[in-house]
């Protein structure tokens, strides 16, 4: 699936469905965690969300059969909307929620922006995925955020009532926090998985935006991530709690890109972790 050479750090994009399925049920079964077996009993479909610059392609989930559940926005990776997204859209659904996991390019491209292996060293192979990502500013990403709960609460299985979620891998990990803010009276839990840039010297460091959020945190660092900048774990817990907002923020035994099938930072029982605290963050807040 991915490859270590002298320093490179692949990904491999086209990981099957099959392959991963084959994967998570096999963690399944070895330790209990619900869902996987329900997988089957979800309801997928291709859609296309309205927002202010356009339409956003994007893959929306759902438990099979009748009722309304809550509502939770999946933020890809930099390489963004591709197979192991929608099986983690799959895996949430199958646990009792709508999720959206939107191409975070459609501006550019429609998913998938890339195939095959990535070697994020190759700069001339990155240039393409790196000039997507510049176009995402902040102002376009509270939009296509505010875009994409309007979306979800006008299905008819999400049930409004219940407060929504959000949660973000890598590039995505800033982007909850954003989102968060941009509707913050429908987000009441927030999920940063190995999340780059939180914070920041800058104006709009996304710890910044802690005090415009009425939700409760989960934000999993990974261990070269906190290596290269140890301060930041400090600052995050500050900022929650001088907002009064609650949050777990750990530093897991594992590197960049750990909870993504694909990446060579892959780490299963790391990842599975981190799954578990997120269900209960929202058994716990979208109950």
């Amino acid at each position: 699936m991915c490859e270590t050479d002298k320093g490179r750090f692949i990904v491999d994009t086209d990981m099957t469905r099959r392959g991963l399925m084959i994967g998570l049920t096999s963690v399944a079964a070895a330790t209990g965690l619900p869902g996987l077996a329900l997988a089957a009993n979800v309801t997928e479909s291709d859609v296309v969300v309205p927002t202010p610059d356009g339409q956003a392609d994007a893959a929306l989930f759902h438990p099979a059969g009748k009722g309304s559940w809550p509502a939770v926005l999946i933020w890809t990776d930099i390489l963004g909307l591709r197979p192991v997204f929608r099986e983690m859209g799959r895996r949430l659904a199958a646990q009792g929620y709508v999720v959206l996991v939107p191409n975070p390019y459609y501006r550019a491209k429609k998913a998938p922006v890339v195939s095959g292996s990535v070697d994020f060293s190759d700069r001339e192979a990155m240039k393409p995925v790196m000039e997507y990502r510049a176009q995402l500013t902040d102002e376009r990403i509270d939009a296509d955020a505010r875009a994409y709960l309007a979306f979800l609460d006008a299905q008819k299985v999400t049930n409004r009532r219940k407060g929504a979620g959000v949660q973000g891998y890598c590039m995505g990990g800033p982007f909850t926090f954003r989102t968060a803010a941009a509707v913050p009276g429908r987000i009441r839990a927030a999920a940063s998985f190995h999340g780059g840039g939180l914070v920041t010297d800058k104006p709009n460091s996304p710890h910044l935006l802690v005090p415009s959020t009425n939700a409760d945190f989960l934000v999993a660092i990974a261990q070269n991530d906190d290596k290269k900048q140890p301060d930041a774990k400090g600052q995050l817990r500050a900022a929650f709690a001088k907002a009064r907002r609650r949050a777990e923020i750990e530093v897991y035994p594992a590197d960049h890109g750990w909870c993504v099938p694909g990446s060579q930072a892959y780490n299963e029982a790391a990842a599975e972790k981190a799954w578990t605290r997120l269900s209960s963050l929202y058994r716990a807040r979208l109950a």
